[in-house]
């Protein structure tokens, strides 16, 4: 979990633009989620107001609660190599 400064801080990394405090109350009341400034968001908190951005971030609310930040680059390729092969004659 982290608290709501935090939040905004790193939704303004995400290059949504800058984000405060006054953002994150925002959006949680357009998520009618309850909150308040010294409430710690946690991920299912974060998935909802993260649901209340356009276009949708590319991070989940477990990912922007997570103690690591930003999330690691993932070492897997986009899409599984492919092999073509003929049949033969």
């Amino acid at each position: 979990m982290i608290d709501m400064q935090e939040f905004a801080r790193r939704l303004s990394t995400l290059g949504a633009g800058a984000f405060t405090s006054d953002d994150v109350v925002d959006l949680a009341i357009a998520a009618d989620v309850r909150i308040s400034a010294d409430l710690e968001v946690d991920a299912p908190i974060a998935q909802c107001l993260l649901d209340q951005i356009s276009p949708t971030p590319t991070v989940t609310g477990a990912q922007i609660t997570a103690s690591q930040w930003p999330p690691p680059a993932s070492s897997r390729a986009a899409a599984p190599s492919v092999s073509f092969s003929s049949p033969g004659p």
